[in-house]
């Protein structure tokens, strides 16, 4: 990728960031949140994110014409995705959708002015075995390993009086270590995972001088060294693999 290319990525991400983060006081949101396409600032919100990538297409030197198109797309795509979200609940996964939508927009929008035909690249990327290997891998040690891991512990899960714990935290704990663990294994970084490993045994080293919490300490550690196990054994193949491809 050419540095002038990577630069306006660069310079259109620090503009979304700035926009949504560092220009946008909190009555702005709630007016957003409370009164959605009729709210004044979702219209000023957007604008100011026209004007930021207005700001960073010229910089980059391109047409003005060019840059003004491209600042009015970035504007109206941010203002209607945010008109959707104001009507969506508070919650984790709705600010996630809403930022990935729009990067894909930041990032379709840099595609076509770097590439004028990008699809072609993306469907070489697209069949390229490795991306799609390390695709196909952290997908797996989301759900898929996940419920595996359930029914391998489920012979002891009955004698476990898990009301003290968090609902699904511990899958989703799981999936963070294991998200951890593969990323450690595919950079060839394992000192980290020893110390994850650690971390982890510590956190339940206290419940170990309770006799009351000894089967579910070692059913936690049980459950840990299962999942490190087989994410350590997936990063493994799929690095040997990686590597004859």
């Amino acid at each position: 990728m050419h540095p002038t290319a990577l630069s306006l990525l660069l310079l259109l991400l620090l503009a979304h960031l700035a926009g949504d983060f560092l220009l946008q006081g909190k009555a702005w949101v709630i007016s957003k949140q409370q009164r959605g396409y009729r709210s004044i600032p979702v219209y000023l919100h957007a604008g100011v994110h026209g004007l930021l990538a207005l700001s960073v297409l010229l910089i980059s030197q391109l047409g003005a014409a060019t840059a003004l198109l491209t600042a009015l797309m970035i504007a109206s795509s941010h203002l209607i995705i945010d008109i959707l979200k104001s009507y969506a609940p508070e919650q984790v996964r709705y600010f996630l959708i809403d930022q990935a939508l729009h990067l894909l927009v930041i990032l379709l929008v840099w595609s076509f002015l770097v590439y004028p035909w990008p699809l072609p690249l993306l469907g070489s990327w697209l069949l390229d075995p490795k991306p799609l290997a390390i695709l196909l891998a952290y997908v797996l040690i989301t759900r898929p390993l996940s419920i595996l891991i359930a029914l391998v512990m489920q012979r002891w899960s009955d004698q476990i009086d898990n009301r003290g714990t968090l609902a699904d935290a511990g899958a989703r704990i799981g999936i963070l270590e294991r998200f951890l663990v593969l990323t450690f294994v595919l950079s060839g970084e394992f000192t980290p995972i020893g110390f994850l490993l650690a971390a982890k045994s510590v956190l339940r080293f206290g419940d170990l001088r309770e006799d009351r919490d000894r089967k579910l300490t070692e059913y936690v550690l049980l459950g840990t060294m299962l999942s490190f196990a087989l994410t350590l054994l997936l990063g493994l193949a799929l690095r040997h693999l990686l590597q004859t491809l």
